[in-house]
């Protein structure tokens, strides 16, 4: 009995219930070893596809970073009146592009020079920007112009470092010139792939146009006939991209950029291996691992109307840990030897991924939390504004109150002493009563005076409602100016509070004010209407009409503060006018909203987003 179990026999053939079992076990083993094999695949599938989603996501927010910027750019040639060298070096240098956008290789503008004035241009070596860019000298336009429109480089930032480039046909291609033509009759940007001057990648650059200010643009020939010319950023690419490659917490990540171009090219490459190549971080003497494994996923990103295939490449070893790679083995010895290691080996997994989700929801509350701050950051700031400007009105009210009180009646007080004195003299005192007289006429001026104060701080007329202190402003506006001045009310405003009152008569004193001094006009009508729960005023004149250098003059009230007015009582502005057609600003607020300053109900609700 006692030789059945030696261990010659208990391996042997002749006992098939150990071979039974050894072979279940082995079954088990290898069961859990392979799903164990396939389960970490996927895991480091999955987060790798994650990351280069993540990579994905920063390439595109930079792309929409320098997008902003070129768009800022636009902005400032439209909104200055005037570009010199000097301001748009200044708004380049407060950009900060080396700490800020260190991508950014240039910022330019591009002069649309017509052929017919090309030849001044190269016979003077300066001229009259159609933007109105002065004080900077204009080199010619260089060769290859020949007889046809060019675009020429007039500014240029950093000018240290590419002084060179001013004067540069940006044109001269004609694939280039049909670009900027199709995007100056589209309003719309263009994106193109520049040599890389140098460096070891192509740079890319954008352009958006720039039309001559107060001009219309809603037809192809406006736009045509108000094109001034473009402004365009160029930017490495290696640098915008390099920056997300690195941030991926994985050894040996290889990431191809290619462009596969414009969305509706037909002959657009199928394959993610063709197109043009922009970037890949690979070091030229980079081997494929030798066991050829490796995770492979392929994104797209789009650069404003051109198509880019990211390619994401990672060996397999990369993305386990050494303890990943005993894993399969640990679950083919724990099935071996018993099965309830291999359930807890699968709980184990399990809680992880539990642990990756839970983590996922954590983040995702977390920018939720940051928006709802963001958001109520933002009302406090335009409930401060709304107090600020209530601040302001109550202590004119308060310096009016106590300018009558105090100043008024000291100077009637005195008035009524002078005057006696002025009656108690008389032929006999005729130097004395004469000085009376002149101190009693000038009480009387420093007495109107005193009442135009008042009035300029805060018109009492306010307080009989918005249609009286309009007549009564109007009626002053008729005395002093001898301009025509119509007055049409219609609606009953008996629901307008004291705030949308005050600021309704700021904007028609502001506008009279403009009238005045810049319209040259003979016919003023201000029309004040409330209907459907909406209270406009209107102010329209027949004078020489909007005129670019008339705004924002020092010590006027501006249409920025117009407007600013308006959007703290969520209102709308608006302004019209041509050139010898006078001009017509419209405002209107909603009655019944909430007052201003007073966001609590909105506060709340970014409260209980973040609890």
């Amino acid at each position: 009995m006692c030789k059945l179990f030696t261990k010659k026999n208990f391996f042997s053939f002749a006992w098939p219930w150990n071979w039974i079992g050894l072979l279940l076990s082995f079954g088990v083993g290898i069961s859990l070893y392979g799903a164990m094999q396939w389960s970490l695949e996927y895991d480091a599938a999955e987060r790798f596809r994650n990351l280069a989603r993540g990579s994905q996501s920063k390439v595109m927010a930079g792309i929409n970073t320098y997008t902003a910027v070129l768009r800022g750019a636009a902005s400032f040639f439209h909104s200055v009146d005037t570009v010199t060298g000097d301001n748009f070096q200044r708004y380049v240098q407060g950009l900060d592009l080396r700490r800020n956008f260190p991508a950014i290789v240039s910022i330019d503008f591009a002069e649309h020079v017509p052929a017919d004035r090309q030849a001044r241009v190269k016979r003077h070596g300066r001229h009259r920007a159609v933007h109105g860019t002065t004080g900077h000298r204009r080199a010619p336009v260089k060769r290859r112009a020949a007889l046809r429109a060019a675009d020429v480089i007039a500014l240029i930032e950093p000018m240290a470092e590419l002084k060179a480039r001013i004067g540069t046909n940006i044109a001269a291609r004609p694939e280039e010139e049909q670009a900027l033509a199709d995007s100056r009759d589209s309003g719309a940007l263009s994106a193109s792939v520049q040599p890389g001057g140098g460096a070891r990648w192509p740079e890319m650059a954008l352009r958006l146009p720039v039309y001559r200010p107060a001009r219309a643009l809603n037809t192809v020939e406006e736009r045509r006939a108000a094109y001034a010319g473009s402004v365009g950023i160029r930017f490495r690419m290696d640098q915008l991209v390099l920056q997300a490659v690195q941030e991926i917490p994985v050894r040996n990540v290889r990431m191809t950029l290619r462009d596969m171009g414009q969305r509706d090219d037909r002959t657009m490459p199928a394959s993610s291996t063709d197109g043009m190549l922009l970037f890949d971080n690979a070091a030229p003497d980079k081997v494929a691992p030798a066991d050829g494994a490796e995770f492979s996923y392929v994104l797209p990103i789009d650069f404003h109307g051109h198509t880019w295939h990211a390619r994401f490449t990672v060996p397999t070893e990369s993305l386990y840990s050494r303890f990943d790679a005993f894993l399969p083995w640990l679950a083919l010895v724990a099935g071996f030897a018993v099965n309830m290691l291999t359930y807890a080996l699968f709980h184990a997994l399990l809680s992880s991924r539990l642990r990756a989700i839970d983590m996922a929801k954590t983040m995702t509350r977390e920018l939720r939390e940051s928006r709802a701050n963001l958001q109520l950051s933002h009302l406090k700031l335009r409930r401060l504004a709304a107090h600020a400007e209530q601040i302001k009105e109550e202590e004119r009210k308060r310096i009016a109150r106590e300018i009558h009180d105090d100043l008024g009646q000291n100077l009637l007080a005195l008035r009524i002493e002078v005057g006696w004195l002025t009656a108690r003299t008389g032929p006999r005192q005729r130097r004395l009563h004469e000085r009376a007289s002149c101190i009693l006429a000038q009480i009387d001026h420093t007495i109107k005076s005193v009442r135009q104060m008042i009035n300029n701080l805060r018109p009492a007329v306010l307080d009989l409602g918005l249609g009286a202190a309009v007549e009564w402003q109007i009626a002053q506006f008729r005395q002093r100016s001898g301009i025509v001045c119509e007055f049409i009310e219609s609606g009953d405003q008996h629901a307008i509070d004291d705030a949308c009152a005050i600021a309704y008569f700021r904007i028609l004193q502001e506008s009279l004010s403009n009238i005045l001094r810049h319209a040259h006009a003979s016919l003023v009508r201000v029309e004040l209407r409330q209907q459907d729960g909406v209270l406009s005023m209107s102010i329209s004149d027949n004078g020489v009409g909007l005129q670019a250098h008339n705004r924002n003059q020092p010590g006027s009230f501006g249409l920025v503060g117009i407007e600013e007015r308006i959007g703290l009582l969520d209102g709308v502005f608006s302004i019209s006018g041509k050139r010898h057609s006078g001009t017509t600003i419209h405002v209107s607020v909603p009655l019944g909203r909430e007052a201003p300053g007073s966001t609590g109900a909105a506060e709340a609700r970014c409260q209980n987003r973040v609890s």
